[in-house]
């Protein structure tokens, strides 16, 4: 047998070379590409929605809404359907996806496929042979385990397999090395080409209009209130407009006076001639995924399609396409291979399936894939144009086509998105995403494509982007950074002794002493947080507390106090959680967590169409928060200010303008640790300052660093929920037993009330219950699998360890008749199922009740 090194040397110049690929595709002419007709001339000068861009999530997007019912959708697409990334995809479909919602992408894509034919007379080409992911390590197999801890509550169907279960899968693969394997039996890979062209027909079948060859030139917002959209062959008005444009998404951006942050990143596969091994199969074997070996591998007819994923300091970016456009014309093309930056893989492929070595190489594609900084898509509103969408940045279009589709065309449809999928969200993206950090994010998340993930592992690359004035101070104390929304807030401190950085593990590593010491310190002493990454915002105007009325469960507050709202969709979901600050009667301060700043942020000026009197500004930057909270903090507070700092005269849920040593504070008495403490909002200016300050008047109380890690432990502990986890988009205020916040009796007729009157009348069939858990050297985080005597019964949502009581903790959501007190359920954590009681909640009763 060859070796890999001489096969790949010897097919390096193989004249068999080609730029172009050619694909299985059997479609209807005709019906697929359109009627003379509609590719010459526009019929009508409006639609409902105008959809641009013709790849496999286009059209899908038009399936689905003219499918749902929504009349004049029409689809414009420059050149001809596929063209841009779908036409050259390797087509993989897998269930399999690390993250939590994104998994429904995967499902209902895949469920789609396997019935789309029979609906459109399509065939899409889709093979269900399965995929498997090769461990060569034990962390590897850890990976493995803590993905099915997080998957076995969803419907998407994997298991554990050994070697020998793999060899009989997979005959040809060589399984030396090889410790096990996630097996997904359903996953599979379809024809990009021809799937596009089944959405296309099925979109025609319901009544949508796809215009080809039609290049969209400008577009512009009307006094109306509509859009217009100048294409070559003419001008068109509609209510929505979406953005699908692929690799073409920055110029149609750029169209609206907005900049993406997407880059083009250069993908190379290739295509065997007829490999012997592979025609004597009786099956079609699993797609193999091995991920030590950064490559996918899986049949292609009766010969093998390789793709790698090259290190990053080996891939290549398009980044002339960010600075001067995709060149005229480009669409079918591909760019010139090279097979020197994908040698590696190659040889470790060769090696891992023998049959490969000895193969011809038929085709090289080496084409455009778009990329967003974390590899996610980009989907939903754009920020500040109402009715203008973005569902652009897809790295991995084809399995997400499908259900992409299907959730965007609901947004649009209901005004709410059908479940929650910040991951995804263009509102994650703000100002600091410049087209350096977008080129050194993309870069990092394609060359890490397939390391192992650890839980809490931060990536460096273009960091740091967005930091407080504390942060060079913080970091000489020994500061380790996380990423929130472009901001760096501290996780946790290390302290001389501790070991700095992270040490990768699935278990309780280097950080979970440190934790424990910034626990105690907030619980005995007094500690100190940056919270500047919270995202603040200022309501003013006539109207505004009819405004804060509208849009908020809870009553609006009085003047000088402060209280915590949740805002609703009309389906009754729990869109945001803020702190609402009455300033004035016409002035209220808001305040929300960093990762959902601007996801708020749209939610509210989407509100204020209906009002002229209001003005929402966002002023997160322009404000620093620091936080202290302990026993002691009062004491802090009370050597800097003349102004009575006592429970009486600053309670609870209150705030107060205060010069601390000459630095003017919005000084308000809330802590999410649920300790005494205040959140210390200022001009950013004066961050710096304030933090020496604190430290140095802190000094005589024992005062400290703490950071995310340990407010996330002492929030649990007092049963404090977390928007976007505890309560969220899946859930409504009820079913997280946000009760005490929701006034269902005020006047006001707020956002959702209606929704949440007819659940208390049909009532609940979850709720979120509060476990501890029996674990030992691992923790729950979230979204594991809650089983009750072999059954899945529920997931959790949120939790750690609880220092104070020396124990995991964990919320989740389980069928009403199980969140009962005593009930004893088992959490999945690292393929072991670990006892767990409901228990009341909290554990610790927060600072203020323990008070009275």
């Amino acid at each position: 047998m060859l070796r890999a090194s001489t096969f790949i040397h010897r097919r390096r110049t193989a004249p068999t070379l080609c730029s172009v690929l050619l694909k299985k595709c059997r479609y209807n002419t005709r019906t697929a590409s359109g009627t003379g007709e509609e590719r010459r001339a526009l019929s009508k000068e409006t639609a409902s929605v105008i959809v641009i861009g013709g790849g496999a999530v286009g059209t899908s997007l038009a399936y689905h809404l003219s499918k749902a019912g929504l009349p004049d959708v029409l689809l414009l697409e420059k050149t001809e359907l596929t063209a841009g990334s779908t036409w050259h995809a390797a087509g993989l479909t897998t269930y399999f996806h690390a993250g939590v919602n994104m998994k429904k992408f995967h499902y209902d894509s895949i469920e789609l496929y396997a019935q789309l034919e029979k609906e459109t007379g399509q065939d899409v080409g889709f093979h269900r042979p399965g995929t498997i992911r090769l461990a060569t390590t034990e962390d590897r197999m850890d990976e493995f385990r803590y993905q099915m801890q997080r998957n076995n509550w969803h419907q998407n169907p994997q298991s554990l397999v050994t070697p020998q279960q793999i060899s009989e899968l997979c005959p040809i693969v060589n399984i030396d090395g090889v410790i096990g394997g996630l097996y997904s039996p359903r996953d599979g890979h379809v024809d990009p080409y021809s799937l596009t062209h089944a959405f296309a027909i099925g979109a025609r079948k319901y009544g949508a209009r796809i215009l080809t060859d039609c290049a969209v030139v400008g577009i512009k917002k009307l006094d109306t209130g509509e859009w217009q959209v100048d294409t070559s062959s003419g001008s068109l008005r509609s209510k929505h407009v979406v953005n699908a444009a692929g690799f073409w998404a920055q110029e149609v951006g750029q169209m609206v006076g907005i900049e993406l942050p997407l880059i083009a990143v250069h993908h190379q596969y290739l295509v065997t001639n007829p490999v012997p091994e592979v025609i004597a199969l009786k099956n079609e074997f699993p797609v193999l995924r091995d991920l030590d070996g950064s490559y996918y591998l899986r049949q292609e007819r009766t010969g093998l399609l390789v793709g790698p994923y090259e290190a990053p300091d080996k891939m290549r970016l398009q980044e002339e396409w960010v600075s001067s456009g995709v060149p005229p014309g480009f669409g079918k093309e591909l760019f010139d291979s090279d097979l020197d930056r994908i040698s590696d893989c190659l040889a470790l492929a060769a090696n891992r399936v023998p049959s490969f070595a000895d193969a011809g190489i038929s085709q090289v594609i080496c084409g455009p894939i778009t990329y967003s900084p974390d590899s996610l898509p980009i989907i939903g509103p754009c920020q500040g144009l109402p009715n203008f969408w973005l569902s652009c940045g897809y790295a991995y279009g084809i399995v997400h086509a499908g259900g992409a589709g299907w959730y965007l065309a609901r947004w649009i449809l209901n005004g709410e998105p059908p479940f929650q999928l910040l991951e995804a969200d263009p509102a994650r993206f703000g100002p600091w995403t410049s087209r350096s950090y977008t080129a050194a994010k993309a870069r990092e998340s394609y060359g890490l494509n397939n390391i192992v993930v650890y839980p809490k592992e931060e990536r460096e690359a273009g960091r740091p982007v967005r930091v407080s004035g504390a942060y060079e101070v913080m970091k000489e104390r020994g500061a380790e950074f996380g990423f929130h929304s472009g901001w760096e807030q501290p996780n946790w401190f290390a302290l001389p002794g501790d070991k700095r950085g992270y040490i990768p593990s699935f278990r309780r590593t280097n950080w979970f002493g440190p934790v424990q010491r910034e626990s105690e310190l907030v619980r005995k002493r007094v500690g100190i947080i940056d919270l500047s990454p919270f995202g603040k915002m200022e309501v003013k105007g006539q109207g505004s507390a009819g405004f804060i009325d509208l849009l908020f469960a809870n009553s609006v507050p009085k003047v000088g106090r402060t209280n915590i709202s949740h805002m609703l969709t009309p389906s009754g979901k729990t869109y945001s959680e803020m702190t609402v600050s009455c300033l004035a009667d016409d002035h209220f301060y808001l305040v929300t967590g960093s990762g959902s700043e601007r996801f708020d942020q749209r939610w509210l000026e989407q509100h204020l169409l209906s009002t002229t009197d209001v003005t929402v500004v966002n002023v997160t930057d322009e404000y620093g928060c620091l936080g202290i909270a302990g026993p002691h903090s009062r004491d802090v507070m009370a050597s800097l200010t003349s102004t009575p700092v006592g429970n009486k005269d600053f309670p609870f849920l209150s705030f107060q303008n205060l010069s601390l040593k000459g630095i003017p504070v919005l000084a308000v008495r809330v802590s999410y640790t649920g300790e005494l403490g205040w959140e210390l909002h200022h001009k950013s200016q004066y961050t710096y300052d304030l933090y020496k300050l604190l430290l140095e008047a802190g000094k005589p109380f024992g005062i400290g660093d703490f950071g995310t890690y340990a407010m996330s432990s002492l929030r649990l502990e007092k049963g404090f929920r977390a928007w976007g986890a505890d309560m969220s988009l899946d859930s409504s205020p009820l079913e997280a037993k946000l009760n005490p916040f929701i006034k269902l009796k005020k006047s006001a007729d707020f956002i959702g009330k209606k929704a949440l009157l007819q659940q208390k009348e049909v009532g609940l069939s979850q709720e979120l219950t509060y476990l501890t858990v029996d674990a030992t050297d691992v923790d729950p985080e979230g979204n594991e699998t809650i089983w009750l005597n072999d059954k899945v019964v529920g997931y959790t949502t949120s939790g750690g360890f609880g220092y104070e009581i020396g124990k995991s903790i964990a919320f989740g959501y389980v069928p009403c008749e199980l969140a009962t007190l005593g009930t004893q359920v088992q959490v999945e954590l690292l393929g072991e199922k670990r006892n767990a009681k409901v228990v009341q909640c909290p554990v610790v009763q927060p600072e203020h009740i323990r008070k009275k």
